[in-house]
């Protein structure tokens, strides 16, 4: 399995509308994707702002490339960005995953 992580920052007022926006064009754009396993967004607040993280899961490179194009490297990007006032990070990260565990119950 590949984790695929991308990093933006956006100001505070913009960060619950960012991410709703996040499911509309990455999520759902990621999903419908052969190879697609799974997705979590992290947040951060900063002093500035919000980070949020993005981390999508892939059964291999070949289905990442049906999805973000030949050079993997680079961030998918989505026109209405801007409106978010987005700072992204252009690059992202890919890791294979050597050990997963999730414990099934849910806290509060």
């Amino acid at each position: 399995m590949i984790a695929r992580e991308w990093k933006c920052r956006v100001p505070q007022m913009h960060s619950t509308g960012f991410t709703a926006y996040l499911y509309e064009t990455g999520i759902k754009d990621s999903s419908e994707t052969p190879g697609y396993l799974g997705a979590q967004i992290f947040r951060r607040d900063l002093s500035d702002g919000v980070e949020l993280t993005l981390i999508t899961y892939w059964d291999q490179l070949e289905s990442i490339k049906a999805f973000a194009g030949d050079d993997i490297s680079q961030a998918r990007l989505y026109p209405e960005d801007k409106v978010y006032e987005l700072d992204p990070d252009l690059s992202v990260q890919h890791y294979e995953v050597i050990e997963q565990q999730f414990n099934s119950r849910v806290y509060e």
